[in-house]
C-alpha cells in the first residue's frame, strides 16, 4: 500500500472515530439498561436483547481499533481485518434489522402472552409493584386485574400525569380509611406501557445497528481507494 493521502486518512479516522463513539454510547446504554432490568425475573426477553447489544458494541469497538491502527500506521493486514470484519458484520446487521422489523408484531404478542400468565395478580411479584409506581399504571390491562386487593402502588399522586379513577368501594384500599372520600387509582393497565418500552428498546438497537452499518459501508470506498 502506498502512502495514503493525508485528507483521505483524516476522513477515515473521523469516520472510524464516529463509529467508535456510537459503539461506546451503545455499550453505556446496554450497561444502564442491564442494571435497570437485572432484578426483574420476568424480563428475560429484554435481558436477551441487552446481551445482543453487548456483543454488537464489543465487535464494533474491536474492529474500530484494528481500523484505526491500520490507517494510522498504514498496516495493510490490520485494514484487511477491519474490512473483512466490517463486511461480515454489515451483512449480519442487515439480516438482524430485517428480522427485527419483521418480528415486531410477534414480539408484542409474545410479551403480552408472557405477562398475562401472571394472572391472577395475587401471585404477582414485586416487579409489577415497582412498574406500577414508575409507569403510573395499575394491573396488566386495568386495575380490575387486582380484583379487590388493589396495592398501594396503584394510588395516584399529586404529580400523576396518567388518568385516574375512583377505586371500588369494596377494595382493600378502604380497609384503613375513615370517611367517604374517594381513593384515586390509575385507570390504565401497565402492559401497553411496558410493551412500548420493549419495542422502543428494540427500535433503538435496530436504528443504531443500521446507522453503524451505513457508516461502515462508507468506509469501504475509502479503504478501496487505498488499494
Amino acid at each position: 500500500m502506498g502512502r495514503a493521502n493525508v485528507w483521505l486518512k483524516r476522513t477515515f479516522i473521523v469516520v472510524i472515530s464516529l463509529i467508535a463513539i456510537i459503539s461506546l454510547l451503545l455499550l453505556g446504554f446496554s450497561l444502564f439498561s442491564h442494571g435497570h432490568l437485572h432484578q426483574q425475573e420476568e424480563a428475560e426477553r429484554e435481558i436477551a436483547v441487552i446481551h445482543v447489544m453487548y456483543v454488537i458494541a464489543a465487535v464494533i469497538i474491536l474492529l474500530t481499533i484494528f481500523g484505526a491502527v491500520g490507517v494510522w500506521k498504514e498496516i495493510r493486514w490490520a485494514l484487511i481485518v477491519y474490512a473483512v470484519g466490517m463486511i461480515l458484520s454489515s451483512l449480519l446487521m442487515l439480516v438482524l434489522n430485517i428480522q427485527g422489523l419483521a418480528s415486531q408484531s410477534q414480539v408484542r404478542q409474545d410479551v403480552k402472552k408472557q405477562y398475562l400468565n401472571l394472572l391472577p395478580l395475587v401471585n404477582a411479584t414485586e416487579f409489577l409493584d415497582d412498574i406500577q409506581t414508575e409507569l403510573e399504571c395499575c394491573g396488566l390491562e386495568s386495575y380490575r386485574d387486582w380484583k379487590f386487593n388493589i396495592p398501594n402502588s396503584c394510588l395516584c399522586t399529586d404529580k400523576s400525569t396518567n388518568p385516574c379513577v375512583a377505586a371500588p368501594r369494596n377494595s382493600s384500599l378502604f380497609n384503613s380509611q375513615m370517611g367517604d372520600e374517594p381513593i384515586m387509582i390509575y385507570e390504565k393497565g401497565c402492559l401497553p406501557y411496558f410493551i412500548e418500552i420493549i419495542m422502543s428498546l428494540i427500535r433503538i438497537v435496530l436504528g443504531v445497528t443500521l446507522g453503524v452499518m451505513l457508516l461502515w459501508v462508507s468506509t469501504i470506498s475509502l479503504w478501496l481507494s487505498w488499494l
